[in-house]
């Protein structure tokens, strides 16, 4: 997989912000030199709206078999799962917008704040391997961003084989033939999307922060290492605060 170095990924490195202890995971990286937006995951509505923050609960995703997929759902809905999985289940999802953008999103699996954070990643990463400010994340160039299970891609091909019976063509676009409406209905910011009516296994989509790019996700883990949160950050905030837009004065 690819790695794209920090610069390329607007305001996501904090040159002002103190090193935090429980961001180096085992392996060594300093995850807090990737991110200092992680307390959007754990601050309370009243603080984040203090900060300019505005919350949107988007639903939950179905998680079939527990492996997440995190991606364009356009470009990329076939791409690996993460490696670290979770038990199946139905988990919310939490955006953050600021700037009138989806400043990041989160998936909880459970409450409490995170002591540590690491990288997520998907077989054939190694977290070792990277070098000065490279990092591991998932292209978007649809402009938008997705939680997902695993399974549920079969589910979108099988809602592609009905669109494309019911145009009687082949020649289908998955955005303006099945989410245009869904994601219209919210202002265009996300959309939970269910590919087959009936069936488990749906699909959070989001609108990826200032649009195309390359953008990394971490999991939040309590003192035991379990997963407590999946969080995405598309890098329009800094220190987790909407009131100044980073670079700015």
């Amino acid at each position: 997989m690819s790695t794209w170095p920090m610069r390329m990924l607007r305001g996501l490195l904090c040159a002002a912000a103190a090193w935090m202890p429980s961001s180096a995971g085992a392996d060594g990286l300093d995850v807090s030199k990737l991110s200092s937006n992680f307390d959007l995951a754990s601050l309370g509505d009243a603080d984040l709206a203090a900060r300019s923050i505005n919350v949107l609960r988007i639903g939950k995703v179905e998680l079939t078999s527990g492996r997440i997929v995190a991606s364009d759902p356009l470009v990329g809905p076939d791409r690996a799962a993460l490696v670290r999985t979770v038990s199946p289940g139905d988990y919310p999802v939490t955006l953050y917008e600021a700037f009138g953008r989806i400043a990041a999103a989160s998936m909880r699996f459970a409450e409490g704040k995170p002591v540590r954070w690491e990288l997520a990643v998907v077989p054939g990463q190694d977290v070792n391997s990277l070098k000065g400010d490279e990092f591991f994340g998932y292209p978007v160039d649809a402009g938008l961003g997705c939680y997902m299970d695993a399974d549920t891609y079969a589910l979108i091909q099988e809602r592609e084989k009905q669109v494309q019976a019911e145009k009687a063509s082949s020649d289908i676009n998955y955005y303006d033939d099945v989410l245009a409406s869904e994601l219209e209905a919210n202002e265009e910011k996300y959309a939970m999307h269910r590919p087959v009516s009936g069936k488990r296994g749906n699909v959070a989509i989001f609108w990826s922060g200032w649009g195309d790019g390359f953008y990394p996700v971490f999991w939040g883990l309590d003192a035991s290492g379990r997963p407590l949160v999946l969080f995405t950050d598309f890098g329009v905030t800094e220190n987790a605060d909407g009131r100044r837009e980073p670079g700015g004065e």
